[in-house]
């Protein structure tokens, strides 16, 4: 359980006014959207598995009484001035009814979160920071910037592949690349147990939602 200023980075799930998820905000931008009546938390309870709404001032009651009575490992709580607020995991939007978006944003980030960051030749995780992004077929030879023919790379690798497809390196990819049905990042997302109530809302047809 975390409580202070790292909890205000953490996510939160946004539907629009049918209950549709639309986005992945900052818990930051979610209580500014709570405090303006703009949003209301959705929880789930504990006994029936039901979800209810609460305005920001019920909200604010409720994670009184839970921060005196029961706190649970995965919960997170910001510390006001007299008291503690439970962070929320999903927001709803009063007043928006645009849909999802159903096109998974090709770049840099997504392509990391879809390789996992593991290079694609030689199998090994490395941070963003020490991550390259490789054409596997060169772009002097034809290859173009898209999901099917762009991987995850170590510098090592990169360097000794060149400008070179794999088959005239002699290097073999891990897995054929392709387009993701669902957005990677939101998929990492759904590993943290924090984040599991997000399921109820994420179906197949909108798992294409973006993080901010």
């Amino acid at each position: 359980m975390s409580t202070g200023s790292s909890s205000l980075d953490g996510s939160v799930l946004v539907l629009n006014r049918m209950f549709m998820a639309v986005h992945v905000i900052s818990v930051r931008r979610a209580f500014t959207l709570l405090t303006k009546d703009a949003a209301e938390v959705v929880s789930q309870e504990e006994e029936d598995g039901q979800f209810v709404s609460y305005d920001f001032k019920s909200w604010r009651e409720l994670s009184e009484y839970k921060a005196r009575h029961f706190r649970r490992e995965q919960d997170d709580w910001i510390r006001t001035v007299s008291s503690e607020i439970q962070v929320p995991r999903v927001i709803r939007l009063l007043h928006y009814e645009r849909l999802p978006r159903q096109v998974v944003k090709f770049n840099r980030r997504n392509i990391f979160a879809r390789d996992n960051n593991l290079c694609q030749y030689c199998g090994k995780r490395f941070p963003t920071g020490e991550l390259s992004l490789d054409h596997v077929v060169p772009r002097s030879q034809g290859g173009a910037s898209t999901w099917e023919n762009i991987v995850c790379a170590c510098v090592s690798c990169n360097v000794k592949k060149g400008g070179r497809t794999p088959r005239q390196a002699s290097m073999a990819l891990i897995r054929k690349p392709e387009k993701p049905r669902r957005s990677p990042l939101l998929r990492q997302k759904m590993t943290n147990q924090k984040y599991q109530s997000w399921s109820s809302f994420l179906d197949n047809a909108y798992w294409s939602v973006e993080l901010s």
